[in-house]
């Protein structure tokens, strides 16, 4: 597998993360710079991170990741993404300007969205792929993603205005239905 290659799967493994990352900062325009930096640096750690865990243990629990990880992918991003839109449609003039993201909230969030690359290291282990390569370049990708999607945010947020929380939360509940699927 080539490098081209592996930064298209990159690019591919941080849609969701991408997704999140606007939804985050529609959800919290409060959020400090240095916040709103660890949404890039956390999904770009563990999309890189669940490569190697896939290609190492793989073999051991890739049945179970690969049966379960949509539900738990649903389960969580449908959680968080609801009670974003609860809170958005809810107080939401007390809620304004606020920072409501916490760093479990963050932590499950770029599991949630890490889970498929799992099963790509799996993969990798089978076709011999250089594992710390592909996962340094997939980390790339997706921090560098992330950090377009905070740009994304910003705007989309600002010309949502209010709406943007329940657009985020909406927008993690669609990612978490289609991981069932």
């Amino acid at each position: 597998m080539n490098v081209l290659e592996i930064v298209l799967i990159g690019v591919g493994l941080s849609a969701d993360a991408f997704s999140v990352t606007v939804s985050d900062v529609f959800a919290n325009p409060g959020m400090s710079l240095g916040k709103r930096l660890s949404l890039p640096v956390a999904f770009g750690l563990f999309q890189g991170l669940m490569p190697l865990f896939g290609f190492f243990l793989g073999g051991l629990v890739s049945g179970w990741i690969e049966r379960y990880s949509g539900i738990v992918s649903f389960i969580i991003l449908g959680v968080i993404g609801a009670k974003m839109v609860w809170d958005g449609l809810h107080d939401v003039d007390a809620d304004a300007g606020r920072d409501n993201l916490s760093p479990w909230v963050l932590l499950l969030q770029a599991v949630a969205t890490s889970i498929d690359a799992f099963a790509v290291g799996v993969s990798f282990a089978a076709e011999s792929v250089d594992i710390l390569v592909a996962s340094s370049l997939i980390a790339c990708c997706t921090f560098l993603c992330c950090l377009a999607a905070l740009a994304v945010g910003h705007r989309l947020g600002d010309l949502i205005g209010r709406y943007a929380q329940v657009a985020g939360g909406v927008v993690l509940v669609v990612i978490g239905v289609k991981a069932l699927f």
